[in-house]
């Protein structure tokens, strides 16, 4: 999977608005190396703890060694490393996602709050048929769902979907991933599921862009289901995949269709659901 290297290495940088990146060159006399943890080698911030021999620690990892110096053996006490502190404060270093394309350097106490908004920090895998763990960037993901979750991939900014249930007076809680959709260079995401909103059981159909927010908004879609001479139709605006599947559905933005709705459009008995959803993405002007 692809992850983010360290800070390491000079690099040139351009201006993040409102995020207080500056372009120049971070600082490279190894002194940042003084404030990684020994015991976790994550970098240290405020309070930074040492013992009366003058070794460090993190705060988190001081409650974690029980108060015991993890390198003399020493109790820890309640001694902060003010001059360390200070020091980090005359540093600028690089995000930690310089590899996956972001080359603003920060002062030490502001690269921390960047790298959680930042542009390029990885993606959760956006699986919803499962709690997933993995992350990365686009291409990791793609392959990962289509590899490891075996998910359909389809070329084309047009779809036409058959979905079938034999039984659908149960509407249990369940979630599919149709398929990942190529279209205009980018990744969609397609789900289509089943679950009760209130006392109510329906399904939804909504899509879902590979990618962050800003450029989820320069794309739309249409989703269209219907049957017996009627039909819905759905246009919005493909969520970003930093927006947790739960989040998009809970918020019901997509295509929503009332069980009974569905049974009509399935025509015959009502004994089978029978749904074809079509839709097409694009982009907009």
């Amino acid at each position: 999977m692809a992850m983010a290297k360290s800070e390491t290495g000079g690099a040139l940088s351009k201006p993040t608005p409102g995020l207080g990146g500056k372009h120049g060159l971070y600082s490279t006399n190894g002194v940042h190396e003084l404030l990684e943890c020994p015991v976790c080698t994550s970098l240290m911030y405020p309070p930074i703890h040492q013992c009366p021999n003058g070794h460090t620690l993190c705060s988190d990892c001081k409650v974690r060694v029980q108060n015991c110096c993890p390198t003399c053996r020493y109790e820890l006490g309640n001694i902060r490393c003010l001059a360390l502190e200070k020091v980090a404060e005359s540093l600028e270093l690089p995000c930690i996602y310089q590899s996956l394309g972001c080359h603003d350097i920060f002062p030490y106490y502001s690269k921390l709050k960047h790298e959680q908004h930042c542009r390029f920090r990885l993606y959760n895998c956006p699986y919803a048929g499962s709690e997933c763990s993995v992350t990365g960037d686009i291409p990791t993901l793609v392959n990962h769902l289509k590899d490891d979750h075996k998910v359909d991939m389809h070329d084309g900014c047009t779809f036409n979907h058959r979905y079938v249930k034999s039984n659908p007076h149960e509407v249990e809680n369940a979630t599919w991933m149709l398929t990942v959709f190529n279209c205009f260079g980018r990744q969609f995401c397609l789900h289509f599921e089943a679950f009760q909103l209130g006392m109510a059981p329906v399904y939804m159909a909504f899509l879902r862009f590979m990618g962050d927010d800003t450029e989820a908004k320069k794309f739309s879609y249409s989703l269209e289901v219907g049957g017996n001479g009627r039909k819905l139709i759905w246009q919005g605006i493909p969520r970003s995949i930093r927006d947790s599947h739960r989040k998009v559905r809970d918020s019901q933005d997509g295509l929503i269709i009332q069980r009974n709705m569905a049974l009509y459009f399935s025509g015959g008995d009502r004994q089978e659901l029978k749904l074809r959803i079509t839709g097409r993405i694009w982009k907009e002007e």
